[in-house]
């Protein structure tokens, strides 16, 4: 017999509990439809986590139901499941938020006694995220955002379920082991003719991409792979964005498309500005469509051999990134020259620490220990004659780095205060260049004991 930890996923019907268990098998194995109620009986597969073997089941969606129909032995059938697991994974849907099955269900896993996790599923766009917010009600601690059938935030989850078997060890080894064997995806954005493709060259040490004079040579996004320092980085060359207005050939058409998809599948975006005619508009429009997507970003400022003042200079864009970009404030500002080779080591090393700054995560008790001292420096706004208190914070999810704060009246709070507790995060826990998002979010601590 197995001696393996069992993983058992559960959660009402049509959430995503089949998808999830494909990809954590590696294996297409359960049938996957909008149609719910497809899974009726226990389905086991082994799989590996952070170099752990276990066994995985997924089971048929949670339903109220009589003892003697399909709905309620489908049900003994789930809850046989969550007895005999050593962790349960209970997925909601975060883009229909929590319905009343989901609190009910909740329950039944805190009855168990047995280690949850809680899994936002289909977390893939803005709408997922504001659903996953209303998660923390189920009393089960951070949700874990992820989107099984796109195979996002898998690598957080799988931490979670690593640190709940008790294996630390192999989760920190596995995860070394992990991060060095997945590209670190990076993407080379800017205007058109700013010397994106003879920097990728640059980096790559050989002509992979042609160049010249004449805008627009590159069309679509260009993928090739980097070792740097014992670490593969895939590089995207991009074509150069345009203003939509001024994009007439169908072929650039698809070139603009393609570049915004290489943003947003990107970790890093390295945008590339002209020394000379540096951060015009359309420089700024592309910068805040990175930060619109959440990307980590590095502002590379090319054809910098041509700049007489340099230290003049470079005080000049800090400071216009500072008030134009204000979404990443603080961001990297590397010079470099691209046809002289000059600065490749330092933006691969600004590259690599703005990735470790996306995928940071600030301990808890540290988070509240700031949100205090922040609000007693600066005391937030009153709403219908009484003032707003955050009382708990917390970070759901990293990359970008995402907090949620618990208080009333959240509707109350104006943007400058949010901006204010934003910048004083970036501050106090050294998060430059990268979005922050913060959620405020109706009700108290959602972890404080009940009576």
């Amino acid at each position: 017999m197995s001696t393996a930890p069992v993983i058992a996923i559960v959660g009402r019907p049509n959430v995503g509990k089949s998808t999830l268990f494909n990809r954590l098998t590696g294996r297409r194995q359960a049938l996957v439809s909008d149609l719910p109620g497809l899974t009726r009986d226990r389905r086991e597969a082994d799989a590996e986590v952070h170099g752990r073997d276990v066994v995985v089941v997924d089971t048929a969606g949670l339903e109220e139901g009589a003892p003697g129909t399909i709905s309620g032995r489908m049900r003994k059938q789930t809850e046989t499941a969550m007895h005999g697991a050593d962790v349960v994974l209970f997925v909601i849907d975060a883009r229909e938020g929590i319905v009343p099955a989901d609190a009910e269900f909740a329950r039944l896993v805190h009855a168990t006694g047995k280690p949850a996790i809680l899994v936002a599923n289909k977390c893939e766009g803005k709408r997922g995220l504001d659903g996953m917010y209303e998660a923390f009600a189920l009393g089960l601690g951070d949700p874990v955002p992820v989107s099984a059938e796109h195979g996002e935030g898998l690598s957080e989850l799988e931490r979670d379920i690593a640190q709940a078997i008790g294996d630390k060890n192999a989760y920190k080894a596995a995860a070394i082991d992990r991060n060095n064997a997945r590209p670190l995806r990076v993407a080379i954005v800017g205007r058109p003719n700013v010397g994106k493709s003879t920097l990728v060259n640059a980096l790559l040490g050989e002509d992979r991409m042609i160049t010249g004079p004449e805008p627009g040579l590159t069309r679509d996004a260009i993928a090739a792979d980097l070792d740097y320092e014992g670490r593969t980085i895939k590089l995207f060359d991009t074509a150069g964005l345009r203003r939509r207005a001024r994009v007439e050939e169908v072929a650039e058409q698809l070139g603009n498309s393609d570049t915004i998809r290489a943003i947003r599948f990107a970790e890093v975006v390295v945008l590339t500005v002209d020394a000379e005619r540096p951060f015009e508009k359309q420089d700024l429009t592309i910068g805040e469509l990175i930060a619109d997507e959440g990307r980590a970003i590095i502002v590379a400022v090319n054809k910098w051999d041509l700049v007489a003042d340099k230290q003049k200079k470079l005080k000049e864009l800090r400071e216009i990134a500072d008030v134009r970009l204000s979404q990443v404030q603080g961001v990297t500002m590397v010079p470099v020259s691209a046809l002289a080779e000059r600065g490749l080591d330092k933006l691969m090393q600004a590259v690599m620490a703005a990735n470790d700054v996306w995928n940071k995560r600030v301990p808890t008790p540290d988070l509240n220990r700031w949100l205090q001292e922040a609000m007693a420096r600066h005391a937030a706004p009153s709403s219908r004659g009484r003032r707003i208190k955050v009382r708990f914070m917390t970070q759901p999810s990293t990359r970008p780095p995402t907090f949620v704060g618990f208080c009333q009246r959240a509707d109350g709070m104006t943007d400058d205060y949010k901006r204010y507790l934003v910048n004083s995060l970036r501050r106090t826990f050294d998060m430059p260049g990268v979005p922050i998002r913060l959620q405020l979010r109706k009700g108290d601590n959602p972890y404080a004991k009940k009576d």
